[in-house]
């Protein structure tokens, strides 16, 4: 109970595992230390929750660093049920397995580097040769193979699958196909990907996005199950498309949102997991908690301390 338990020293000592220090936070009685070892125990219980639908949310930027590596993995393992993200995470996706990012710095001279042709995104380098001229060429032979198979009508999730059969094992949509596992990507018409299919479908009148059969997938899975959880890397649509989905079986049971955004604003980004108990998209018995950090740094750590709890 809040207030009858002493807080606790950490004590680390050589040879100590992860989840031994994961438990010491939890008794440790620090700021966002305590909320960070409440998500590994809500993750790690709704993981093993058979019952349980998982979703899994997350922004692009983070799949241009080498987060994009423990996504595969979790995905490949298959802890979650259904992925939804942005455009640009296909984007990365694409753009990796043919081709390299570079290491970059915050503070380097973005004229110079438009100079160079190069993209920044915070501190990762995007070359244009490895973005923009292989996603078209690739997704341009994907479409037209799919079109050629007899396909006239698409949903993200339909593209997203086509896009994974195309890749490989270091690709997180390579694994969510092998896996069934739906990637649906409500916003995908804001990024290159998006903008390839508008540009085959304007050789190809006959040929549709169809984003309400997402919305048809979705009510499958979120009408039939008996729980929901929620992983939720950032925030923007994805984090929101996950939250409203869930709102038709009275909110998630399980959730846990990672985020470097403030709430004072009122933005949706900023909004705790709390907040969305109001709106009914959260039970309001769900174990749940907001861990305010920047995913890159903690993901590694939370995910090793995850793998030694799953079942």
């Amino acid at each position: 109970m809040e207030g009858n338990r002493a807080v606790k020293d950490i004590s680390i000592k050589d040879g100590d595992d992860i989840q031994s220090i994961f438990n010491q936070m939890a008794l440790s009685g620090g700021f966002e230390s305590r909320n960070l070892a409440d998500g590994l125990e809500i993750l790690s219980t709704m993981i093993n929750d058979k019952e349980c639908v998982k979703f899994l949310s997350f922004v692009a930027a983070i799949t241009s660093t080498g987060l994009r590596g423990i996504i595969s993995d979790m995905l490949k393992k298959k802890m979650f049920d259904v992925v939804i993200t942005t455009c640009g995470a296909l984007d990365h996706d694409i753009a990796r397995y043919f081709s390299n990012y570079l290491e970059g710095s915050f503070t380097l001279d973005d004229a110079a580097l438009l100079e160079k042709n190069i993209h920044r995104l915070g501190n990762v380098l995007v070359p244009m040769d490895s973005y923009g001229p292989i996603i078209e060429e690739k997704m341009q032979a994907f479409l037209e193979a799919a079109y050629k198979s007899g396909k006239r009508e698409m949903s993200t999730a339909d593209i997203t699958k086509m896009i994974g059969e195309n890749l490989g094992e270091g690709s997180f949509l390579y694994w969510a196909a092998k896996n069934n596992i739906p990637v649906v990507v409500p916003g995908i018409v804001d990024g290159a990907v998006g903008s390839q299919i508008w540009m085959f479908a304007q050789k190809h009148n006959d040929f549709k996005l169809n984003v309400v059969a997402d919305s048809e997938l979705l009510s499958s899975i979120v009408f039939k199950a008996k729980k929901s959880g929620a992983f939720m890397m950032g925030g923007g649509i994805s984090k929101h498309h996950t939250l409203w989905w869930n709102q038709y079986r009275d909110g998630l049971d399980y959730a846990v949102y990672v985020t470097t955004a403030q709430e004072f604003d009122g933005s949706l980004s900023g909004a705790l997991v709390r907040e969305a108990i109001s709106w009914g998209k959260v039970t309001q018995n769900a174990k749940q908690t907001t861990i305010h950090a920047e995913i890159t740094t903690i993901l590694p750590f939370l995910y090793s301390a995850l793998l030694s709890k799953i079942k």
